[in-house]
């Protein structure tokens, strides 16, 4: 870091990975400030849970810094899907209620690392890893996660294979998966 910040600059036509730097004579409190993680997201959706996001895009001031955060919601129940970060390991906190939570190493061995957490318990998934979050309990759970990147990004794996525009043929997710083509039809057709 050559400065103290460079707060992103949304409306500069710069091309650069991750935003050009704002005139730092017009950077003020408010490009470091998002309120908001106090009130719960709505889990009313078919996976039970709802992420609300503070990285780059709500707080200007976080370019550059490597850091940003989310708020999880789960309904009884609920889960957080299969996903990655490409870019950020995230580090978990149970703040309310149980929550079944676990990720998987790359190929060929494809390890699951899974463990039940409680109030103030803390998880960490590593970068690139596919993981999950699962709330078991009949009771309304909430985390908070911390992400080693300003802008994480996100790939939730059903989505990704299964809802892709194009979508990805058929025939080779039916073979990927081993099962026959109605059934890939009948998942697609979910997203």
């Amino acid at each position: 870091m050559l400065q103290d910040f460079c707060v992103a600059d949304k409306t500069s036509q710069v091309l650069v990975n991750g935003f050009a730097c704002k005139d730092p004579k017009a950077v003020s409190a408010e490009d470091f400030f998002f309120s908001g993680l106090h009130m719960a997201g709505n889990t009313s959706n078919k996976q039970g849970s709802a992420v609300t996001g503070v990285n780059v895009a709500q707080i200007a001031g976080l370019n550059t810094l490597g850091i940003s955060l989310a708020r999880v919601d789960y309904a009884p129940y609920g889960q957080n899907p299969p996903h990655i970060h490409p870019r950020a390991t995230e580090i978990l906190t149970v703040l309310e209620g149980s929550l079944y939570v676990g990720f998987v190493t790359s190929n060929p061995d494809n390890k699951l690392f899974a463990k039940v957490l409680s109030k103030g318990d803390v998880f960490v998934f590593p970068q690139g890893s596919i993981h999950f979050q699962f709330n078991y309990g009949t009771n309304s759970a909430v985390a908070l996660a911390a992400l080693s990147s300003m802008n994480p990004g996100v790939i939730t794996i059903g989505n990704a294979v299964f809802g892709s525009k194009p979508a990805i043929s058929g025939d080779i997710l039916a073979k990927a998966f081993q099962v026959d083509k109605m059934v890939v039809d009948r998942i697609q057709a979910q997203f």
